[in-house]
């Protein structure tokens, strides 16, 4: 799969709105994937792994890595411990810093 992303940085205030995670079919027991910032991994790269392990759009994970990149950790999907913790373990195999922690 390829494609092309514009990143453009504008001032924006940030709505609750914004910050909507994807939210597991299943319960979501109160916890949460967390993306953390880091100075290794390209926005493209992040992108990428949204997309593959979180199933996110192209859009929804272009508008995350901005988020994270500006605030400096991001939700990026609610739902059940055990499904959010084999998605940390998918992202931290392409070296991304994510965590699950309570909502």
């Amino acid at each position: 799969m390829s494609f092309e992303i514009e990143i453009v940085l504008e001032e924006k205030t940030i709505t609750k709105e914004d910050v909507k995670t994807e939210v597991d079919d299943k319960t979501d027991n109160g916890k949460v994937l967390i993306l953390h910032n880091d100075d290794e991994n390209t926005f493209e790269h992040v992108i990428e792994c949204l997309i593959q392990v979180c199933k996110h759009t192209p859009k929804k994970a272009e508008e995350s890595a901005m988020r994270v990149h500006t605030k400096g950790k991001c939700e990026v999907y609610k739902g059940d411990k055990d499904k959010l913790t084999k998605m940390m373990w998918a992202l931290q195999l392409k070296g991304l810093l994510v965590t699950v922690e309570d909502d």
